[in-house]
């Protein structure tokens, strides 16, 4: 596993191929600094997840009138199976009304703004795309 705060853009282009107009979840697993660092070299008294909790709020603020739903945001607290403790510091499972959207909010320029403090406070980070669900 490597642990990366941009897709590339293979990854980008398989995104967009695979969209079928249908709403999409993205599961975040989130590894948080200690302390934030920001890309400007601005000085910061921020730990990792407050930098984080700024891009939090501007990314609801932008995107929840686009029909973006939060579905659940939460502390990792362990492991019950498998191995690899302090992985991740917070899971969050977003919903988008398509693939589009998504893609549209990374061209958006108050989006890109936000995006310093998500990149401040990230040492890392997984983004699976989920698709429909089914019968558990």
């Amino acid at each position: 596993m490597i642990n990366v705060l941009q897709p590339t853009g293979d990854q980008v282009k398989a995104f967009r191929d695979r969209q079928t107009g249908e709403p999409i979840a993205m599961l975040n697993l989130l590894k948080f600094r200690d302390k934030a660092v920001y890309e400007d070299g601005r000085p910061s008294d921020l730990s990792g997840y407050e930098a984080y909790q700024l891009y939090g709020r501007a990314f609801r603020e932008l995107n929840e009138p686009k029909g973006v739903r939060v579905l659940y945001s939460g502390e990792v607290k362990g492991l019950l199976i498998g191995q690899g403790d302090d992985l991740w510091d917070a899971v969050a499972l977003i919903q988008y009304p398509s693939t589009q959207v998504m893609l549209d909010m990374l061209r958006d320029e108050e989006y890109q703004k936000a995006q310093q403090h998500r990149a401040a406070g990230l040492e890392g980070q997984l983004l699976i795309e989920c698709g429909a669900g089914f019968s558990f």
